[in-house]
């Protein structure tokens, strides 16, 4: 068995035994002990009560986070003419249309977000399967599918997440750095928690939100009390 590090062995000391805290609680226990070399993400992950082999109980949506992520997003955007314009006028990192096409199908995949105007999807259609399992294919429901390009980059690059169930009913995302003050942390994570249940499909039987943790990216998890992190 590997041995542990210092700092391994004091983070797992300071969460032996909590667990169920509330949002406040847990955001202070991460922060102070997230001692990594670099900024951590602090990170949710909300495990649902639904079955997303149906559609009637898929959970997808955007939220935007009051305090940003604290990440840079590189934001590529599918656009032809005056729209090509304005996306990187918005500040687009990529744009392009066929030329961008076939720099995805080449394997090459440098930004976090990918928006495209109603006109470019016969075209982004064909990336289904190289972005698709990225969760990067634009999608009109998540507002990455539009002719508002400027909206949309700049919601993007503004803290803007979008979130969805993966299998098992698993919904999971980066709600801030570790480096930010304790308060908007923990606005940030109730507004994420907030547009979650929003989110609650038709089709969704029983307890909903069964179980919510938060983390750092290199430090151990603790259970956040779910009826707490709910309300507001």
């Amino acid at each position: 068995m590997a041995k542990l590090g210092k700092r391994t062995r004091a983070a797992r000391e300071a969460f032996a035994g909590k667990e169920n805290l509330t949002v406040e609680e847990a955001v202070a226990l991460i922060k102070a002990n997230a001692n990594a070399k670099f900024d951590e993400t602090v990170e949710i992950a909300m495990n649902l009560g639904v079955d997303t082999r149906h559609a009637d109980q898929m959970v997808r949506g955007v939220v935007g986070l009051p305090n940003g992520t604290g990440k840079d997003m590189r934001v590529a955007v599918f656009a032809r003419g005056a729209k090509a314009d304005e996306a990187k006028e918005a500040g687009a990192d990529i744009v392009g249309a066929e030329d961008l096409m076939e720099t995805i199908q080449g394997g090459t995949i440098d930004f976090d977000r990918c928006i495209a105007t109603p006109d470019m999807m016969p075209i982004v259609g064909r990336l289904g399967k190289v972005l698709g399992p990225r969760n990067l294919m634009p999608n009109p429901k998540v507002g990455t599918v539009t002719m508002d390009v400027k909206a949309a980059v700049e919601a993007a690059k503004g803290g803007e997440v979008q979130f969805k169930a993966e299998k098992g009913g698993v919904v999971h995302a980066g709600v801030g750095k570790a480096s930010f003050d304790e308060a908007k942390l923990v606005e940030n994570v109730r507004a994420f928690v907030s547009a979650v249940a929003k989110a609650k499909p038709s089709g969704a039987k029983g307890a909903y939100m069964k179980k919510i943790a938060l983390s750092s990216t290199m430090g151990p998890g603790v259970t956040v009390d779910v009826d707490q992190a709910v309300s507001e």
